[in-house]
């Protein structure tokens, strides 16, 4: 059986065929990560998150190796003891609206086994139900509990679906005071950001936020990592990455019983076999062919507009690829004030 669902009270309309199905949850989706034995103190970012509490969303948003999951485990094991968590980590099979929202409500049940039956029952039961309803009644029962209650959204990037987009823009214009929901991502979602943004409801974290100072990186590498290296190697290391975490981490492990580290540090770019692994394996292969195809040609480049990328690429798609690859949240960084042009991390230049 199916049925249409429609809603008239957000800007962003949306409307869907459900299918009315049993989803068999997988339970380690919903678990707390414990966080790592070894951490780099980080207690400006963790009192920026605890402000972010009174606010609607907090937004990280960063490409991978930044340390997004990481850091919400942390904040969350420094949490008061009465705050109350769910976690969720999505992935592409999630793009489902009745088995997102059906994860979405066990996520909360691990902190309030008590809350959404209701709800579930809706998305779940033969009679037709609008999601709408489900969500209304989610809100209301939210509302009615004791304590605050933050739901974390792992990967919400792998979300591609216009009817979760629209009906989470629902939830986030009618979320009840007493919860906060975090968002970890590797591009910004089709939420209203600007609007929140503007209503001081939202909490944003990038890639500036996220990667290691140098004092960071100094503590990561000498205490956490246990090499014993000197300064200017450490600076010149903080400086080759850029202080991408992941960065930092793999030129740890490929320094361990070498000699000649100013020698290395020079020579370690994105093209390092455990570099070029894990970028191939978490950023390349997730583009299609085009946008790969557009990396290539242009990472020669030391920097790069549209104008520049048609003319080098050839290409009539080459100002939507390069507004695509040089968003905030990919491998590149502005170098101009009238942000019309941009360059590619080193690491992430040498690896295309």
């Amino acid at each position: 059986m199916a049925y249409s669902l429609q809603s008239s009270l957000t800007p962003l309309k949306f409307s869907i065929i459900l299918r009315v199905t049993t989803h068999v949850l997988l339970h380690t989706k919903l678990l707390l990560p414990q966080p790592r034995p070894f951490l780099v103190p980080r207690p400006a970012l963790l009192q920026k998150l605890a402000a972010g509490q009174s606010g609607k969303l907090t937004l990280l948003s960063a490409p991978p190796g930044f340390g997004k999951t990481t850091l919400i485990a942390d904040f969350l094991a420094h949490a008061n003891a009465t705050q109350k968590a769910g976690w969720l980590s999505l992935d592409k099979a999630d793009n489902d609206p009745l088995r997102f929202f059906a994860y979405v409500i066990a996520a909360l049940q691990t902190a309030v086994p008590t809350l959404g039956h209701t709800a579930n029952s809706l998305l779940t039961t033969p009679k037709p139900a609008p999601l709408e309803m489900a969500l209304t009644l989610l809100c209301n029962e939210i509302n009615q509990i004791d304590g605050r209650l933050t739901l974390i959204l792992d990967d919400y990037h792998t979300i591609g679906s216009r009817a979760i987009h629209d009906a989470l823009t629902f939830w986030l214009e009618h979320l009840p005071p007493n919860l906060h929901l975090i968002l970890t991502t590797r591009a910004d979602p089709p939420l209203p950001l600007a609007h929140l943004r503007a209503r001081g409801e939202l909490t944003e974290l990038r890639a500036a936020d996220l990667r290691f100072s140098p004092e960071e990186a100094a503590a990561f590498l000498r205490h956490f990592l246990g090499l014993d290296l000197p300064t200017e190697a450490i600076t010149a290391l903080e400086q080759r990455t850029e202080g991408w975490i992941a960065g930092l981490q793999l030129a740890a492990l490929s320094l361990r019983g070498r000699d000649d580290l100013p020698g290395f540090i020079r020579a370690f770019t994105g093209s390092h076999i455990y570099v070029l692994d894990y970028l191939a394996d978490e950023v390349l292969r997730q583009q299609p062919a085009d946008v790969l195809n557009f990396l290539q040609e242009t990472a020669v480049l030391d920097h790069l507009n549209a104008d520049l990328c048609t003319a080098v690429t050839g290409q009539p798609n080459s100002a939507t690829c390069c507004a695509s690859s040089t968003r905030p949240t990919s491998f590149s960084k502005r170098w101009m004030t009238n942000a019309t042009g941009f360059a590619f991390m080193p690491s992430f230049a040498m690896c295309c």
